[in-house]
């Protein structure tokens, strides 16, 4: 019986060793739940076991039967945790395999952040221990390791040791992109400025544009665009207020900074050409409807026609025949309207335009039908 206890009782150790392991790197799995009632028939094993060997010299032995009874609780509890382990065998002794290697990497990843941390100072990284990038990821690191000193549980260490290596890894990254970092700043600011002169020569064009779409059109036909001139502007001037900026910090060794105040200006610039071109852009389509105002009707009229011969083809026109009728008459009524000395020809092309969007949203779900069927 004795021996019956021992071996129960390294297993058990073997098996409690193993399920803290798998409880700390995957607990997900549950398998601390599925242990709980195997470490308590080997507890209750045990508790029989000891009383029976707790008595002392002069006390009378226990009944012959109370140490079989014993024997057999040992001998079934021993058989129910060799069950669990070897249900689930492969998966803990990976999970003692791990655990056992991450003291190891816990002192190895230390050593690296120290190694990292120390590259910071040296004298061929001196010019760029301020940029932020660095100091970003500097002190990133710096609370890592810190996280990583005061992890508990294998699990944590080990999860705490790879954020640190991460860390320790894009430090060093950080440090080897540093001393492009001048030369691109140089290059970004030298490439918005260009651009810059070339938005504001496009943006001269804004005031003639506009000037000639209020004597040639409708006033309805700009009515929407009357403040993109001051709005180009504001922006042309924000972008010229962050290039000086960039300039000026490329200049002082602030290349990061510079990188940022030129992704400013170009958002900038963007913004101010969308308000440039709406302007010019409106022109040349009026002008060009109003050479033409069949070209385009005519344009619409075609994508009907093919969207009732796809629903002819598909068998679909009960479903969508009136649908695509109705936009016949849509059509007709903005052709209508082209009257007067000012024909308000914006209105004509946003009309046809929401015709051919709703034509091709007809088609696009007859397709998406028959393709389903």
């Amino acid at each position: 019986m004795v021996a019956a206890f021992l071996d129960m009782d390294r297993r058990q150790s073997v098996a409690e060793a193993a399920v803290t392991a798998s409880h700390d790197l995957a607990p997900q799995r549950g398998l601390r739940r599925e242990w709980e009632p195997v470490r308590e028939a080997c507890y209750r094993a045990a508790e029989t076991y000891l009383h029976l060997a707790r008595t002392e010299p002069t006390d009378p032995l226990a009944p012959a039967p109370a140490y079989e009874q014993a024997l057999q609780q040992i001998g079934l509890a021993t058989r129910t945790l060799d069950q669990f382990y070897d249900r689930h065998r492969a998966h803990l002794e990976h999970s003692v395999a791990v655990a056992q290697t991450v003291p190891q990497l816990a002192r190895q990843v230390r050593t690296e952040a120290q190694a990292a941390a120390a590259l910071v100072d040296a004298p061929e990284h001196a010019a760029y221990a301020d940029y932020p990038s660095v100091r970003s990821a500097a002190n990133a690191l710096d609370a890592e390791v810190r996280a990583l000193d005061s992890a508990v549980g294998t699990g944590a260490v080990r999860t705490a040791a790879r954020r640190a290596e991460e860390a320790a890894i894009a430090l060093r990254r950080a440090l080897a992109q540093a001393p492009d970092k001048a030369e691109s700043a140089r290059k970004a600011v030298a490439s918005v400025t260009t651009r810059l002169s070339a938005v504001r020569t496009r943006a001269e064009s804004l005031a003639p544009a506009f000037s000639a779409l209020l004597r040639e059109f409708n006033a309805a036909s700009s009515a929407d665009l009357s403040g993109n001139e001051r709005a180009a502007r504001e922006f042309l001037d924000r972008a010229d207020a962050d290039v000086t900026a960039a300039r000026t910090a490329s200049a002082g060794n602030r290349p990061e900074q510079a990188l940022e105040l030129t992704a400013a200006a170009r958002a900038s610039l963007t913004q101010a050409e969308r308000y440039v071109d709406a302007v010019t852009e409106r022109l040349s389509v009026l002008r060009a409807v109003r050479r033409d105002p069949a070209a385009k009707v005519e344009q619409v009229r075609f994508r009907l026609r093919d969207a009732q011969q796809l629903a002819v083809q598909r068998g679909l026109t009960a479903e969508w025949g009136s649908v695509l009728d109705a936009q016949l008459d849509r059509i007709d009524r903005a052709v209508g309207s082209l009257t007067g000395v000012h024909p308000d020809y914006w209105a004509y092309v946003r009309e046809l335009d929401a015709v051919s969007r709703f034509i091709a949203g007809v088609v696009q779900r007859m397709r998406g039908r028959t393709e389903e069927a």
